[in-house]
């Protein structure tokens, strides 16, 4: 019985029963479909350990839209709790288990490989690269933050969820007020991902620096390549931080040192400081790649090149500089002092120059263009207006005297969403419907996707334009319930409204990918946007080798001076191309981590060294392998061309 109790959840209901239940279900469907239609094997040997970065990208994709779903269900369950006063839907703990488990898996879980998915994807095809530098570093990347994504979410119904808020505050996420593993759970996947996270960055950037096309230099490649760059020198300056941070949260909870205790020496702040030195910068990992993608699709529907290619290169390293200068303004009310409010105030505000110039880049870039309007269009224009109104509340919320009236308010909540939602979510579903026909060999439905937009659009609008009104008017964010005498009722309803046509419009989304994998043509051939940059020059789909002839390159939209001004991007003949052999070491080497997390989070300290022993077998397994790859003849290459020009 002891046994049990140490798994169980310490606030049990019906709906983590539900969940336990659904998840059981899930899991006996998965395998015996696999069984069933003998998909074992293939399971194996094309996606488990494939090293092709085309293939991982697939993967990160459907990890990112499966999190979206189960993050977004969080959501609703948090506005329908808030949508009359005095709600019982939730308790107290559930309240901040669900806001807690909804932030992290946003951020880190839904956030992250959804631009990870167009990193791997697009930016060796844009550079003209077979693969990327490290490809089974590249798998295990993918697979640390997997198996972290999935050590998280199971803390639901295996020991509880944290409860301390997605920031995770210290003493808050101590023992003395978070006593049951929910924590525990928090440090070790946000570790485990944020490895692969690291990893990923270091990946990227030599990737980048080091496998471009022969004639593309810095100052010709695509500004989605550039925003990967500049996104990934975030991540190695910054992620170190957060790693150091979790693994001193780990000794406090786990081996009772005192790192961010408020007794003993120890110092809350010091958690706060270094949790935000990493987490202010996450914005902008996140939203960097998002502007690359705008660029990318704006260019593309307004049939131009895009206005002030140096501006926004130079803006988006602007911004990556003052990320890391602008992280103390979550401490203008914690009595810092004024010149240090003053300082941060001033480096926060000025984030707002070059995001500016971006945005008229992109007005100018539409004007007198003649403009398509797609889908990816949509959410791109969409973007702009609602994405500026975040930027303009955020101004607002840099101005450290009138943060006392902000902090802690659903302004603020309304301010991250305002400018998240548009400038991520927005650009990641306009990414996905434009790299849809390259990824899978057809379109998705303009139509539905149409319909998706305009309910999404106005779903955000009325979920959180009302929160800017509760929160100036003192409503705390939170807060599992308020009293009817508050008023914040009805606009509290409002928001709950907004967020079901929201969900209604993520439905839409599902349901445009069966329409249209039912009912899209595939004869789309290879370049169906009329598109600029290079990964629209190769076939659809996309041979293992990406390019049969390595491509030369003249200028930032190389595919469209190609198509337009008669430069030829293939120079050359047909040769033996080297690739990367498949290897099931990444995935293995990340279960085992998986394992060690649990075992640390339950404090299990014999299966805990056993799996650290695992790990490093792996890696000293890789330093002995002698394995220098395969390479793909002539015959094969000109074989697969022949069987592709038929299918373009």
């Amino acid at each position: 019985m002891e046994f049990f109790e140490r798994f169980a959840i310490p606030n049990p209901s019906i709906a983590i029963y539900a969940s336990m239940v659904a998840i059981g279900l899930t899991v006996v469907a998965i395998i015996a479909g696999l069984t069933y239609f003998k998909k074992w094997g293939y399971l194996w040997r094309e996606w488990l350990t494939t090293v092709d970065h085309k293939r991982i990208g697939i993967m990160y994709l459907i990890s990112a839209l499966i999190m979206l779903f189960r993050g977004g269900v969080d959501a609703i369950m948090l506005r329908a709790q808030l949508a009359v006063p005095d709600n019982k839907l939730l308790d107290p703990q559930h309240y901040n288990e669900v806001f807690s488990t909804h932030g992290v898996i946003m951020v880190m879980f839904m956030a992250m490989p959804f631009i990870f998915a167009f990193m791997n994807y697009v930016v060796p095809l844009q550079i003209g690269a077979r693969d990327v530098a490290f490809p089974r570093l590249n798998a295990l990347s993918f697979w640390l933050f997997f198996f972290g994504a999935m050590l998280f979410n199971i803390s639901f119904v295996i020991g509880g969820s944290p409860d301390a808020g997605w920031t995770s505050y210290f003493p808050l996420a101590g023992n003395d007020f978070s006593s049951h593993v929910g924590t525990n759970y928090y440090m070790m996947a946000i570790q485990i991902s944020g490895i692969g996270s690291l990893m990923t960055g270091i990946n990227m950037i030599t990737t980048i620096f080091k496998m471009r096309a022969p004639g593309m230099t810095l100052m010709k490649m695509p500004m989605f390549t550039w925003s990967v760059l500049v996104t990934n020198l975030i991540i190695v300056t910054v992620f170190p931080v957060i790693t150091v941070a979790l693994a001193m949260g780990t000794m406090d909870r786990l081996f009772g040192t005192h790192f961010f205790a408020t007794t003993n020496g120890g110092m809350d702040m010091l958690w706060a400081n270094l949790f935000w030195v990493w987490g202010h910068p996450e914005v902008y990992i996140l939203i960097l790649p998002a502007f690359g993608l705008y660029s990318e699709i704006i260019s593309t529907f307004s049939g131009r090149n895009l206005y002030g290619y140096k501006s926004m290169v130079a803006s988006m390293v602007i911004i990556s500089a003052l990320s890391c200068m602008v992280w103390a303004h979550h401490f203008f009310t914690m009595g810092q002092g004024a010149v240090a409010n003053s300082f941060f105030s001033i480096t926060t505000m000025m984030i707002a120059v070059p995001t500016g110039v971006k945005i008229f880049n992109w007005l100018f870039t539409l004007w007198k263009g003649k403009i398509r309007f797609t889908v990816p269009m949509l959410y791109s224009l969409g973007f702009i207006p609602l994405f500026v109104i975040g930027g303009v509340t955020g101004v607002m919320l840099a101005m450290s005297a009138a943060d006392y009236q902000y902090h802690n308010t659903m302004f603020l909540v309304a301010h991250f969403h305002n400018t998240i939602i548009p400038g991520v979510v927005f650009a990641m579903l306009a990414g996905l419907t434009y790299y849809w026909p390259k990824m899978f060999g057809f379109m998705l439905n303009e139509r539905i996707g149409k319909w998706a937009f305009w309910l999404l659009s106005i779903g955000f609008c009325l979920a959180f334009f009302p929160m800017y009104i509760t929160g100036l008017d003192g409503q705390a964010r939170r807060m599992y319930t308020y009293s009817e005498a508050t008023g914040y009722g009805p606009l509290n309803m409002l928001s709950f409204v907004g967020a079901g046509v929201m969900a209604i419009s993520f439905a839409l989304i599902v349901y445009n990918v069966y329409y249209s994998v039912r009912y899209s043509p595939r004869n789309i051939g290879a370049d169906p946007w009329d598109a600029r940059s290079l990964e629209w020059a190769t076939h659809t789909p996309v041979p293992e080798y990406n390019f049969a002839i390595e491509p030369h390159v003249a200028s930032s939209q190389a595919f469209w001076d190609a198509k337009k001004k008669g430069h030829e991007l293939f120079p050359g003949k047909v040769e033996k191309i080297h690739m990367p052999n498949s290897s099931g070491v990444p995935f293995i080497m990340s279960a085992i981590f998986f394992v060690f997390g649990f075992s640390m989070i339950f404090s299990l300290w014999i299966p805990a060294i056993i799996s650290l022993i695992g790990i490093f077998a792996c890696m000293a397994h890789r330093s002995f392998e002698n394995d220098h790859g395969r390479y793909i003849s002539v015959k094969e290459i000109e074989e697969t061309e022949t069987k592709l020009r038929g299918v373009n």
